[in-house]
């Protein structure tokens, strides 16, 4: 994740759940799938980012990734458990923007990518 000067979001910059669905799917070979009672994005069968809500999303990101955006946007941002397990970020849609999500669902989807699809996408 590239490091920028902390900043709140301008009301242009704020994603709605559409747009943020977009994006997720706009990724090489995302798929929208069930999750129990929530939707998810999925890469290869793993899932790299969930919709708990109409205003949130799960992302699920690495511990560093994690920490990166809480601290650059603390309103939209907060960690993610299960349990004991960091294993994300909770980003409110109402309160990121566009830039900071586009690199969470990046980062995470190439997290879950299999290595054929990424080494194929480098050429």
């Amino acid at each position: 994740m590239s490091k920028r000067l902390p900043s709140g979001p301008n009301v242009s910059d704020m994603v709605s759940l559409a747009a943020a669905r977009r994006m997720a799917l706009a990724l090489p070979e995302a798929t929208e799938e069930p999750h129990h009672d929530m939707s998810s994005f999925r890469v290869n069968k793993k899932i790299f980012a969930t919709v708990p809500d109409n205003t949130h999303l799960h992302v699920m990101v690495d511990e560093d990734e994690t920490a990166m955006a809480v601290a650059e946007c603390p309103s939209g941002c907060e960690e993610l458990w299960w349990g004991k397990r960091l294993s994300g970020v909770r980003v409110d849609l109402t309160q990121v923007d566009r830039e900071l999500l586009t690199e969470l669902l990046t980062e995470s989807w190439r997290r879950r990518a299999p290595k054929a699809l990424l080494a194929r996408l480098e050429k």
